[in-house]
């Protein structure tokens, strides 16, 4: 927005130029993502203390979380997604797809956990919205923001594969003769926005332990975004171009200032926990960051944390149902370590230093082609 209404008057109104630089533009979507969460999460921390709208803990869980939990406000993903929309839309430019359909699609996914977090505080109840009805959800609105950037010219059907020179498989022309398979691609987007939303859901069980990797995660794709939406490093890297997506780098960024914001009410001891409004809502938005730079794949990597924890889960409950025996003590992994012995801050902050380092590695693959 502000891009639209300063930059003409770039004549006029000395330094109103800057505003043409996504590097300015970025440095200052990060400070008022970062500003309008850190003052907003006291009023909402108290706002929620007063509705009694608490975190409700599984009997199943770990036995310290029903000591040490109990009690703490959730739904700490809105101000969060509140502070990155409003910094996308004043920051980033609005005449060009990407944004627009990034901030609906996080929008999206946040009504989805906000219904499953309703329940769960109305109810009283950890069951909350049904998984079926919770995938579906999610279905849809992925549906809808993979269609509209297809529509849009925002993407195409083509998927790189890192690593490889050229390395793309186009559904449109897979081969010769071939019908158009855009459909394939369609649902290969939809399985990656649903694994990553629910890969960051299972994470989000130990305070400040989610917002850690989706912030580096975020910033790794800010970079990507950068690079993909300038030609010149386009080229220089062999990477696909993809026009308008330097945009994405503005609200990647502002996620990793808003997540900052929350971090210093959710580190431990939390002050208020993030709830489903937040993880499905920020695991979202990392899969259509992945899906509009045209990196999808590279996402198993960067987002490597959230993948082994639905893995954990997976292998779980299969070893349990072929063979009555459990893999980990407790699934998700995280709580596997909880059960060995280990301090909530040691487990958070290794998971953190591991997500780091698939972080580098996932930015080097930009120069292994």
């Amino acid at each position: 927005m502000l891009y639209h209404l300063l930059l003409p008057l770039s004549d006029s109104l000395p330094g109103a130029n800057v505003f043409r630089y996504i590097s300015f533009r970025t440095a200052w979507g990060v400070i008022t993502a970062l500003t309008v969460t850190y003052l907003i999460y006291p009023w909402f921390i108290r706002w929620m203390k007063r509705q009694k709208m608490n975190q409700i803990i599984r009997d199943d869980g770990p036995e310290s979380h029903l000591l040490g939990k109990v009690g703490t406000p959730t739904m700490g993903g809105l101000p969060l997604i509140f502070g990155v929309a409003l910094s996308g839309l004043l920051w980033a430019r609005l005449d060009v797809p990407q944004p627009w359909i990034l901030i609906g699609a996080m929008v999206g996914y946040a009504l989805i956990g906000f219904v499953d977090d309703w329940k769960k505080v109305m109810h009283a109840s950890a069951d909350g919205l049904s998984g079926r009805y919770k995938i579906l959800g999610q279905l849809a609105v992925g549906a809808v923001a993979v269609g509209a950037a297809l529509y849009t010219g925002a993407i195409d059907a083509k998927l790189a594969i890192p690593f490889l020179k050229d390395g793309t498989l186009d559904f449109a022309e897979l081969w010769a003769g071939a019908p158009d398979l855009t459909v394939l691609y369609v649902g290969f987007c939809l399985f990656l926005l649903v694994a990553i939303s629910n890969g960051v859901n299972l994470t989000d069980g130990l305070d400040g332990l989610a917002i850690g990797p989706v912030m580096t995660s975020a910033a790794t794709y800010g970079v990507i975004a950068y690079v993909a939406g300038n030609a010149r490093f386009a080229d220089y890297l062999e990477i696909a171009f993809v026009p308008g997506s330097g945009e994405l780098t503005i609200l990647a960024m502002a996620t990793v200032g808003a997540g900052l914001g929350f971090l210093w009410y959710n580190a431990y001891p939390a002050s208020i926990f993030m709830g489903d409004v937040g993880s499905l809502s920020l695991g979202g938005t990392l899969g259509m960051f992945a899906i509009l730079t045209k990196h999808e794949i590279l996402l198993a990597l960067v987002g490597g944390i959230f993948v082994l924890e639905n893995v954990s889960v997976i292998l779980q409950v299969a070893s349990f149902k072929t063979r009555g025996k459990r893999v980990f003590l407790m699934a998700p992994i995280h709580h596997h370590y909880e059960k060995l012995g280990w301090s909530e801050p040691k487990i958070i902050v290794r998971f953190w230093i591991i997500s780091i380092v698939l972080a580098l590695v996932a930015l080097s693959t930009l120069k292994l082609r």
